[in-house]
């Protein structure tokens, strides 16, 4: 009797659920060290406007009888977990969380330049596994990276085993532009520009058709907000920013 594997989507093509988790993380490899400045290119810098926006909706403390801890998963580079302690003035604990070693490797070279650098740190983690106590933090943080992750569910399971009660999960992703007229030109610039602005930069087109079939494969905002209320966070909310191109979730521990 022939076994049936369980499949995924990996951008457009259909593959093994234990493979795609090596497919994105040779995607991430190969593109570390122009990650951030591709991320630059492709949005025209609004990135930083929604990663902006992220860390005020979460407002950390900037003082408090007990440390704010934060796990920043899929944060790599660390752009999240900087803003974070930067917003708190030094008060929050932040762990940047990759599965990807070589987004860490450059997230740790940068943070040595950092304001607050004492109060970041980085260690290798599975969203679906991850390796912390439950009832642990007081904010769970995941920017750009729940798309990449293979069972998504799985993995806001975990997020909220890990946080505290009173915790909070802030999701931010991509999603389909869909402002009539607006939508044909993203995705004409999407197809058409993407791929190629990333094969100058970072030397592979590759990684960039895969981010744009990955954003498209994502399920939309109202599905997601219920998938994070599935994993028992409750007060589910979300916001789109400039016309549907990123939704920022969030939900709590109650």
């Amino acid at each position: 009797m022939t076994e049936t594997r369980e499949t995924t989507h990996f951008g457009e093509q259909t593959v093994a659920l234990e493979d795609k988790q090596g497919l994105v993380d040779k995607v991430f490899h190969d593109v570390a060290d122009r990650y951030d400045l591709m991320n630059d290119l492709m949005s025209v810098g609004v990135h930083r406007l929604w990663k902006d926006a992220m860390v005020a909706e979460l407002a950390p403390p900037k003082a408090g009888s007990r440390p704010y801890h934060v796990l920043d998963m899929a944060g790599g580079t660390g752009d999240i977990g900087e803003r974070i302690v930067n917003a708190s003035l030094g008060y929050a604990d932040v762990i940047v969380s990759d599965i990807n070693t070589n987004m860490l490797r450059v997230g740790a070279e940068r943070a040595k330049s950092w304001r607050y650098p004492g109060q970041v740190r980085f260690q290798e983690a599975n969203a679906e596994e991850l390796p912390f106590e439950s009832n642990s933090f007081d904010a769970y943080t995941i920017a750009f990276g729940i798309r990449n992750v293979p069972r998504i569910q799985k993995a806001l399971h975990e997020a909220h085993r890990v946080l505290k009660r009173g915790g909070r999960i802030l999701v931010l992703e991509f999603s389909q532009a869909d402002v009539p007229g607006f939508d044909a030109v993203y995705k004409f610039y999407s197809d058409q520009f993407i791929p190629p602005m990333g094969k100058v930069v970072t030397g592979d087109a590759q990684p960039y058709q895969y981010f744009i079939e990955s954003i498209r494969k994502f399920p939309k905002p109202t599905e997601f907000s219920a998938m994070i209320a599935q994993a028992g966070f409750k007060r589910v909310k979300h916001q789109s920013f400039t016309g549907n191109i990123a939704t920022l979730f969030s939900g709590w521990k109650l």
